[in-house]
């Protein structure tokens, strides 16, 4: 006897991740794939066929019997870099704080690409434990970032990590041409 699941073949579950989440809107529609992936990213189920959508091949471990974690949360959050409504909106600004960094970063990575105006948690978020999550916040203030953040973000060009500094550097600039702001 074994555990193993078998995926209902027309599940594309060996496709690259903006081609599942497109088949998904195909399937279920563009607002029911929003509302699966928040409810992902609140630790809900969302349903064993969803759960392969947004997680491809990977989740079938977890259907078979792995430990999820973080995994179902993050692949909601990432889901919403390919589909989207404001209704999601509220949950990934509380996924900025979530305890698993993954889903902090992409958190970031989402609020970038949506436009998501919360310069105060970015700016929060640029002392993240993790340089990754660190990362993603400033490549989001380099584009949302106010005035008054360059302080924190200058911090950042002595952070240990390279990616960071260069990241701090890029969202500095940025903000500095963005806002016509003289360069210091």
């Amino acid at each position: 006897m074994h555990n193993k699941l078998t995926p209902h073949p027309d599940l594309p579950i060996d496709l690259p991740t903006a081609e599942r989440i497109a088949k998904a809107v195909e399937h279920y529609g563009e607002s029911t794939v929003v509302d699966h992936s928040v409810a992902l990213m609140r630790g809900k189920n969302a349903g064993k066929d969803f759960l392969l959508y947004v997680g491809g091949r990977h989740a079938l471990g977890i259907l078979e019997g792995a430990p999820a974690l973080y995994w179902p949360e993050l692949w909601g959050a990432r889901a919403l870099l390919h589909v989207w409504n404001d209704s999601a909106a509220p949950y990934v600004v509380v996924g900025l704080n979530n305890e698993a960094w993954r889903i902090r970063e992409m958190c970031a990575k989402v609020v970038l690409l949506r436009g998501l105006d919360v310069a105060p948690k970015l700016v929060k978020a640029t002392t993240d434990e993790v340089p990754r999550v660190r990362v993603a916040s400033l490549n989001a203030l380099a584009v949302q970032g106010r005035e008054q953040d360059i302080p924190t973000i200058v911090v950042r060009l002595r952070d240990p990590d390279k990616d960071v500094r260069r990241a701090a550097q890029q969202a500095r600039d940025a903000i500095i041409t963005r806002l016509d702001l003289p360069k210091e």
